[in-house]
């Protein structure tokens, strides 16, 4: 299942986020939920998961996690994980990091640049590709699971 959507500015992306972070709430699921985020750089990935965190009432700053690969947010909800593996030098790396440990019931794992990381993480529910297109944004959704189509169907892209 591949959908595209054609954002035309950065609030109707943030939205968007805001929207998807509603649709994984009213999904039912037994586990976490992975999202892959590909795009180049500048792409709107930090600024989508900027939104889907901030939909749930965190009001710090939430940075991208290009030097830390990975930044925590407890939120009331569930917890998200936000990584940036941009500048990961070794997939391995990732097991010396504990990167099972983030992959559990309650969590939303939003992974910036999936593919460095190839061979260590877990499949994605969804995989969303972020493409400047004129003025905007288009994201291309790709459910990978049934819990990725179940939110997509929430989302209303069937």
């Amino acid at each position: 299942m591949l959908n595209e959507i054609y954002l035309p500015n950065e609030r109707a992306l943030c939205q968007w986020g805001a929207n998807l972070m509603q649709a994984i709430l009213a999904t039912p699921r037994q586990q976490g939920v992975v999202i892959y985020l590909n795009g180049d750089l500048g792409a709107g990935k930090t600024c989508l998961s900027r939104a889907m965190i901030q939909s749930l009432g965190y009001e710090g700053r939430v940075k991208s996690p290009t030097y830390t690969l990975v930044e925590e947010y407890d939120l009331a909800e569930l917890f998200v994980y936000h990584f940036d593996l941009y500048r990961l030098a070794d997939p391995e790396e990732l097991e010396f990091m504990g990167i099972r440990d983030y992959f559990n019931a309650n969590t939303l794992c939003l992974i910036e640049w999936a593919q460095q990381g190839e061979g260590f993480l877990p499949p994605a529910d969804l995989i969303l590709n972020l493409q400047y297109r004129e003025e905007g944004r288009a994201i291309n959704c790709q459910a990978l699971s049934d819990t990725g189509r179940q939110i997509l169907s929430a989302l209303g892209h069937h």
